[in-house]
């Protein structure tokens, strides 16, 4: 039986091979691509509704003169958006909030952003880094020729309308401090274990008894394992270039799995 610590090693190991840097590089550079098309696209967008937009401010000012009030009325009208972000900064509440939005919601938007891109690249390279492992250290285990068309459709599918579910159904629990961290990123961690799994397993030749065997029994590893992947994805910009250790050690932990299985068999 190996240790969890003698396959993270060994990921690591895999990882820093020439053929394994190479397939790193892919995702990197798809994942910069899309992120500088969808930037100006996004920012010609941004600005093009900025000039477009107007807001009239009403200021009513009331006097005392002699017993009789007298109610003064200006109004200041901001054209285009370099004239609205001047009225907003001027405000220091508008302001905090603008700068809130900005780096938080902004830094979790392109995080999330950058891991489903790099997921959704990493399955097209998938089969490629498994079959380097396997040439490596698994020499008994073969690979899927083609792996069903439909179901590699279906099931992302179908995990992303579970994860869009699990984000409604959460959504109380937003507003709770501390509570609101677990809580937004509960749908997106269980998009993220999905999809990791389904990509390794797809691949694998394997009866369904030995793949219903294998998460029967190593269910808690591998929680822990997406658990730590998941962290680590949470650095910023860093699924960009490690998708490909996410499926080295995912796919050492059930070629490894899956050799015990049949190794028990024959004994």
């Amino acid at each position: 039986m190996t240790s969890e610590f003698t396959l993270f090693t060994n990921s690591i190991k895999d990882y820093f091979t020439k053929p394994m840097l190479k397939l790193a590089f892919l995702p990197f550079v798809f994942t910069i691509i899309i992120f500088y098309a969808l930037f100006f696209i996004v920012a010609d967008a941004s600005l093009d509704s900025l000039q477009n937009s107007t807001i009239q401010i009403q200021h009513t000012q009331t006097q005392i003169n002699n017993g009789v009030a007298d109610v003064t009325t200006t109004n200041e009208t901001y054209q285009g958006g370099s004239a609205i972000m001047e009225f907003l900064l001027k405000n220091s509440i508008t302001s905090w909030l603008i700068g809130f939005f900005v780096y938080t919601v902004g830094t979790i938007a392109v995080m999330m952003l950058s891991v489903f891109i790099a997921l959704i690249i990493i399955g097209f390279l998938t089969p490629n880094i498994l079959n380097i492992i396997i040439q490596r250290h698994y020499p008994s285990i073969e690979l899927n020729e083609h792996p069903s068309l439909i179901d590699s459709i279906i099931t992302p599918i179908k995990h992303i309308f579970v994860m869009l579910i699990l984000f409604i159904i959460l959504i109380p629990l937003y507003f709770i401090p501390i509570v609101n961290i677990i809580a937004f990123n509960l749908p997106f961690y269980y998009f993220f274990h999905k999809l990791l799994n389904y990509d390794v397993n797809s691949n694998i030749k394997m009866t369904q008894d030995e793949l219903f065997k294998i998460k029967f029994l190593n269910a808690n590893q591998i929680r822990l394992r997406t658990l730590l992947l998941y962290f680590i994805s949470m650095i910023p910009f860093v699924a960009m270039f490690a998708t490909v250790f996410y499926i080295i050690y995912l796919g050492h932990g059930q070629l490894s799995a899956l050799q015990n299985l049949r190794n028990e068999k024959v004994n």
